[in-house]
């Protein structure tokens, strides 16, 4: 499955895309939206009412200039200045509270949008994150999501009340004459036609940018992480990466200033229109002033009415092409939010089996990977009873780790089913399934959390009291040391946070199997789990294992032989076929392809004669 095309939206779907960020931020922040509309709207009919006010006072002095009682006059006047005055003090209040209340509805919707994102990145299956294409459309939805969708509402506000106080100063300037009016008009069309062009180049240029981008956040998280420090300093890598950030980002700067050159070149021929044409204006306000047609009050209010009707007329087809822009950098967000995952429940599903009476059956399973021409699993036949330990063996890439993301359901079989007590696992709900399952990867993940909280994430349903989550350390090996650390289990784990400790790769690795543990799930699944741990720790591993297991059933992924003679019965994988099964002395005794493998590992720890 590819996300590299992004569909290009025509008039109506743009009406949609706009419809549904509405509907979006209407959502998540009613009250605010509401109230910000208000005082926006508001704010579009004061600079009408400042505009009529200082034409009064200005008329009003300049008929009674040669009046005998100027304090009389003057006291007649004052009414009017101190009303402009209310009027310029409201404005400046409805302005105050309408940032307060545009950065209240921004931090709703920007909070909220990520909550959004980050259950859609639960949602989807694990085969978007295994596409390079899907984190580019991560990239652009993290990038732009957070502030479009109230961008698009704060646009669409100011376009009313722009509109607004358009339509008054246009019904002004028709007053003295209609041509001011068109003219007003004629000279804003031309900066909105090139702020669409540079938006469309913008969106393009930011979509070709995506891998570069995400390429640089890469090697600067390689020189930042915890993860990459080590080989950074021991092969000396640090120039290397560095040097490939600093040429990424120069490139992506270049390209970005470019565009904002032939932005500026642009505005600049737009506003130049503007310019004449308000000075335009202004020398025929003071030509008809001077031939007695106009009063001073007229003029004053002719010029400001047509820069403010400049002003209000930039504002408005600049909240056009804003929202002409937003949608195109929407569609990042929505082509992310509108994946759809295959793996989903059944309307009826069917009751999970807790415990298992029959156990598993794997009954002629094969995959593909998308995208992929080779099978990774090819007629898998496997059958395991409740209370059974299997084993998985094969060289890398043979299929062992599939055939459990398979039983986890994080993929379906291409063929085949797989089955709990006669029930095909596509007949539960995945996440009821998935609860039955314990698992241990080989890639297990360290979080920057307490011990206490690191093996409670096992089952984060069940209440973390000590006296469990110790049982599940003492089943793992991990008991021992954790008392040691600095405040037992309430020790933070990593570098990320203050007084964190870390912990040796074989430590980690016994964190993750008491995770496993406190799960307490009806299957239990090690992929690798004595991969970081001494001999003394696996044997001990093993034995807790096995008292763990009960009427469980187990599946153990291992390269070490020591590790899956304990099996019940040991399937050996080759290109994705099962090649030979049965206990390890009679996969010993057939000298064949476990043979191989045991003998060539074995030769290592044999003496010589």
């Amino acid at each position: 499955m590819t996300f590299k095309h992004i569909p290009r939206y025509r008039p109506l779907q743009i009406v949609a895309n706009l419809t549904r960020a509405l509907q979006m931020v209407w959502r998540i922040a009613a009250r605010w939206t509401v109230f910000n509309t208000v005082l926006v709207l508001l704010q579009g009919f004061l600079p009408l009412a400042t505009l009529y006010l200082v034409k009064r006072v200005v008329d009003f002095v300049t008929s009674n200039i040669t009046a005998p009682d100027k304090s009389a006059v003057f006291e007649q006047a004052l009414f009017w200045i101190i009303l402009a005055g209310a009027v310029a003090l409201l404005s400046a209040l409805t302005r105050a509270l309408g940032e307060y209340a545009a950065e209240a509805q921004s931090l709703y919707v920007t909070d909220a949008i990520a909550d959004i994102l980050h259950e859609q990145s639960i949602a989807v299956d694990l085969r978007y994150y295994e596409d390079p294409s899907y984190y580019d459309t991560l990239h652009r939805a993290q990038k732009e999501a957070p502030f479009r969708p109230t961008k698009i509402v704060n646009g669409l506000i100011q376009l009313a009340q722009n509109s607004i106080s358009l339509l008054g100063i246009l019904v002004l300037l028709i007053s003295f004459g209609g041509w001011t009016a068109s003219l007003l008009i004629l000279v804003g069309l031309p900066g909105v036609t090139l702020r669409m062009m540079h938006s469309k180049r913008l969106y393009t240029f930011d979509k070709n940018q995506t891998e570069k981008e995400r390429r640089a956040n890469f090697y600067h998280n390689v020189l930042v992480d915890v993860p990459f420090a080590k080989e950074v300093r021991l092969f000396n890598l640090g120039e290397l990466f560095k040097d490939r950030y600093h040429q990424l980002r120069t490139e992506i700067r270049n390209g970005k200033l470019s565009l904002g050159a032939r932005r500026v070149r642009s505005e600049l021929m737009a506003q130049t229109l503007v310019t004449l044409a308000l000075f335009g204006a202004l020398a025929w306000f003071a030509w008809r002033a001077l031939n007695g047609t106009l009063s001073l009050g007229d003029v004053l209010v002719y010029f400001l009415g047509f820069q403010g009707g400049l002003n209000f007329l930039q504002g408005l087809l600049r909240a056009l092409a804003g929202l002409y822009e937003d949608n195109l950098f929407l569609t990042n967000l929505y082509h992310f939010l509108d994946l759809q995952p295959a793996i989903q429940s059944p309307d009826n599903p069917q009751v999970v089996p807790q415990p298992m009476q029959n156990g598993l059956s794997f009954e002629q399973v094969s995959f593909h990977y998308p995208g992929r021409s080779q099978p990774a699993l090819q007629d898998i036949n496997i059958r395991i009873a409740p209370g059974e330990v299997i084993a998985l063996v094969g060289e890398n890439g043979s299929g062992k780790t599939t055939l459990v993301k398979l039983l986890c359901r994080l993929y379906d079989p291409t063929q085949g089913t797989i089955k709990a007590d006669h029930i095909d696992i596509r007949d539960f709900n995945p996440s009821e399934w998935r609860k039955q399952i314990g698992i241990t990867f080989q890639d297990f993940a360290r979080y920057a959390m307490t011990v206490r909280e690191n093996i409670w994430l096992g089952n984060p349903e069940n209440d973390p009291t000590l006296e469990l989550v110790t049982r599940a350390a003492e089943r793992a090996g991990a008991d021992e040391f954790i008392r040691n650390l600095p405040k037992g289990y309430e020790t933070m784990l990593g570098h990320w946070f203050f007084q964190g400790q870390e912990l040796s790769g074989g430590e980690w690795q016994k964190i993750a199997l008491a995770r496993n543990f406190w799960r307490e799930a009806n299957i239990l699944v090690l992929d690798e789990p004595t991969s970081a741990l001494d001999a003394i720790a696996e044997e001990k591993l093993f034995q807790a294992f096995r008292t763990v297991l009960a009427k469980r059933t187990g599946i153990l992924i291992s390269h070490r032989f020591s590790t899956v003679q304990m099996a019940d019965c040991i399937y050996v994988l080759d290109n994705g076929q099962i090649i030979e099964s049965g206990t390890h002395a009679e996969l010993l005794a057939n000298k064949g392809h476990y043979a191989y493998l045991y003998q060539s590992q074995a030769q290592y720890y044999q003496m010589e004669d």
